[in-house]
């Protein structure tokens, strides 16, 4: 009977044993890997500088330059029309599109039969009306050395010294005068010349062609000058004193071809006038410059056609004491970072522009030192205090673009100064 529960007792624990190790393994497992290990304390290391080249930023006097464009148009552009009627029988090499021609030049032929046949009418006309003014004073004179023959004391009638008649005469003879005068300009105004001197935008005619007064024949426009019509911003406005009225000084511009801009070719021009008003949607005033000799008949030059691009380029005036910002410098448009030169670190600083060009963004700030340096490398991070490490330039022997361009700059404000 003992053995039995002994038996019994030996069954149950070998069945519990088991599970319990398990149990006891996994709480063991549980308790080790829910531990968090001890954290280690992190050395910071020493931050980086920040690696930048840099500019040094001078006080000085800027010359302003102005650039623009504009579209080359002539002066004078007409539509050449015929003042009488006839049928074409001439055209001169002259009159074809694309040719030169001088002031007087002949340039279209229209039949003149009918004109010197209604010439020789006029011309017989006023013979006979002279003839018979003539007659009617010769009578008018009999008549009244009659009269003063009868040495009576009243006046005589009209009449009877042909007053009326002799009037008459005279007033006949004025229009067949007149008729010859108008037959004579008909046929003159059959030759059709050039009013000045130019060149033929486009004939509309051809010989042979019948045509009425005041037809069209062609357009022409004046070879001696051309136009360009520039737009000036209002920003740009107070840096020039461009002419308002007759007498008023021109304004130097120089001219480059916008369709090559590697061509050398320079023209000159002058601002002569400007318009009464201001572009309603742009606020811009145009400024007409009048280039001489635009198609190079007298200087050689690359003509200058009708409709092309242009881009010019106006002195203004000199900006004194202010500092020119690379644009390169200048982040988010009114951002820079200044360089403290003691401890090499950087400082932010919003600027305010008052004018700007194609390289640079000028500034007049009293608060910015003379000689003080600025980043020019694009930073991603650049907290304020940051440390600084300044790099050389590539080639340190080398002006910088920027320093070239402030030479450049420089002796073009020495030229105006002159």
């Amino acid at each position: 009977m003992a053995d039995s529960k002994a038996a019994k007792l030996g069954s149950i624990a070998s069945r519990l044993v088991p599970p319990l190790l398990i149990l006891a393994v996994g709480w063991f497992g549980y308790a080790t890997l829910s531990l968090e290990p001890e954290e280690k304390k992190k050395v910071r290391g020493k931050a980086r500088p920040i690696k930048t080249q840099v500019i040094e930023l001078m006080v000085q006097d800027y010359p302003t330059t102005i650039e623009t464009q504009g579209n080359v148009r002539p002066h004078d552009q007409i539509t050449l029309n015929s003042e009488v009627a006839g049928r074409i029988v001439r055209i001169s090499s002259s009159f074809e599109d694309g040719a030169f021609f001088t002031k007087g030049e002949l340039l279209l032929e229209l039949d003149t039969a009918d004109f010197k046949a209604a010439l020789t009418t006029a011309e017989a006309q006023v013979a006979r009306t002279t003839a018979s003014h003539a007659l009617e004073q010769a009578q008018a004179n009999q008549a009244r050395k009659s009269w003063e023959k009868l040495a009576l004391d009243e006046d005589p009638d009209p009449l009877v010294l042909r007053i009326p008649q002799l009037h008459q005469a005279e007033a006949n003879m004025k229009s067949a005068t007149a008729q010859y005068e108008r037959a004579r300009r008909d046929l003159e105004r059959t030759q059709i010349r050039a009013p000045f001197d130019g060149r033929v935008r486009q004939r509309t005619v051809g010989i042979g062609q019948s045509i009425r007064t005041s037809t069209g024949l062609g357009t022409i426009f004046a070879s001696d000058y051309a136009e360009v019509r520039l737009p000036i911003s209002g920003i740009d406005l107070p840096l020039l004193d461009l002419p308002e009225v007759v007498g008023d000084p021109p304004v130097h511009v120089e001219l480059r071809d916008t369709l090559n801009p590697e061509s050398d070719t320079v023209w000159e021009a002058s601002i002569i006038r400007t318009e009464g008003a201001l572009d309603p949607d742009t606020l811009e005033l145009f400024a007409i410059a009048k280039v001489d000799d635009p198609f190079g008949l007298k200087t050689g030059k690359p003509p200058l056609r009708i409709g092309q691009p242009v881009t010019a380029t106006v002195s203004g005036k000199i900006l004194r004491d202010v500092m020119a910002l690379p644009r390169i410098a200048v982040k988010k448009l009114d951002l820079i970072y200044l360089i403290d030169q003691t401890k090499l670190t950087l400082h932010r600083r919003t600027i305010e522009p008052i004018w700007a060009d194609a390289g640079n963004i000028i500034i007049r700030d009293p608060e910015i030192a003379h000689g003080s340096l600025v980043a020019t490398n694009r930073l991603s991070y650049a907290p304020d205090g940051a440390r600084v490490e300044i790099l050389p330039d590539i080639n340190p022997e080398a002006p910088t673009e920027t320093t070239m361009l402030n030479e450049r700059r420089s002796s073009k404000g020495a030229a105006v100064g002159k």
